[in-house]
């Protein structure tokens, strides 16, 4: 039967570390969602709450739709929405790479940049007054259920497949919080001792794709229960493994990413055998605008 594009969406690879890891009783694995069709792991709940909200009737093509975005989701939801042929506005920091907005226009989506000085929270505020008085409807992916039950439904399944179910360790960069929220979900259902690590920026980093949200950020998605250590990152732990992914093993990826595969390693020192699951978020051509590779 033939494919389509969405048909690509998932059953991304899964691979093992050559390099970054010396004892021989742990595997640490890569799982590269830089492979769909849209460039990350932003697909999948892009795709999730697209199709879900059309389903239920929730949206149509008439529907004038808003999302404030760092940067991956909008170009999955600017990806999808133009195949399904509705409008949407995406709204970032004016310091997001260049990359990221141009390729958003090019998948056809109106992009409104807000100042770099109130960070993704001025975005989320921007397009919450339009939600409010200007009849937007915001798909809203940090409170919509639609986001973490993608990972159910997709991610969680296929970790555990792929590792014969013999995963002992998960780990994400925590941002929306969905991947985290849905995988975990799963994969504790299979086996309830699977441990959870996210992965949050310490104080002084600023990380791309990962976040520690004041209070009334948080997103609403997010249960604490479900996450069973959180492992911080600095900023150079981030950049520096990003670029040991690139060149040791190959993987060219983004910061977040590279955040996730350092608290990864870190967990690995602590353990005496076992196999970690690692997210690779994106990939790194996105940042090729930026400093992280100079």
């Amino acid at each position: 039967m033939t494919k389509t594009i969405l048909d690509q969406i998932g059953n991304t690879p899964l691979i093992a570390s050559q390099h970054l890891i010396k004892n021989k009783n742990i595997q640490l694995l890569f799982k590269l969602e830089g492979n769909n069709p849209g460039g990350s792991v932003k697909d999948r709940p892009a795709y999730n709450m697209i199709k879900s909200a059309l389903d239920r009737g929730d949206i149509t093509k008439e529907t004038k739709l808003i999302e404030a975005t760092s940067g991956n989701t909008g170009i999955a939801l600017a990806m999808i929405a133009g195949i399904f042929e509705l409008d949407i506005e995406l709204v970032m920091p004016e310091n997001s790479t260049k990359e990221r907005v141009q390729t958003m226009r090019a998948y056809g989506a109106k992009v409104t940049l807000t100042p770099t000085a109130v960070g993704i929270e001025g975005s989320r505020d921007y397009a919450e007054n339009k939600v409010k008085n200007e009849g937007f409807i915001s798909l809203n992916q940090f409170g919509n259920d639609d986001n973490w039950k993608a990972h159910y439904k997709t991610t969680g399944p296929e970790i555990y497949r792929d590792t014969d179910g013999k995963v002992t360790h998960f780990v994400s960069s925590m941002g929306t919080t969905g991947t985290i929220m849905g995988t975990s979900t799963y994969l504790k259902e299979q086996n309830n001792t699977i441990q959870i690590v996210g992965v949050q920026p310490d104080d002084h980093a600023k990380i791309p794709g990962i976040r520690k949200w004041p209070e009334e950020y948080l997103p609403t998605i997010f249960d604490a229960k479900k996450v069973d250590q959180i492992i911080e990152v600095s900023e150079t732990e981030a950049r520096e493994m990003t670029k040991r992914l690139a060149k040791e093993e190959g993987i060219f990826a983004g910061m977040s990413s590279g955040g996730a595969a350092a608290a990864a390693v870190k967990l690995c020192d602590t353990l005496e055998s076992g196999i970690v699951v690692s997210i690779v978020c994106d990939r790194g051509d996105r940042y090729l605008s930026s400093d992280l590779f100079e």
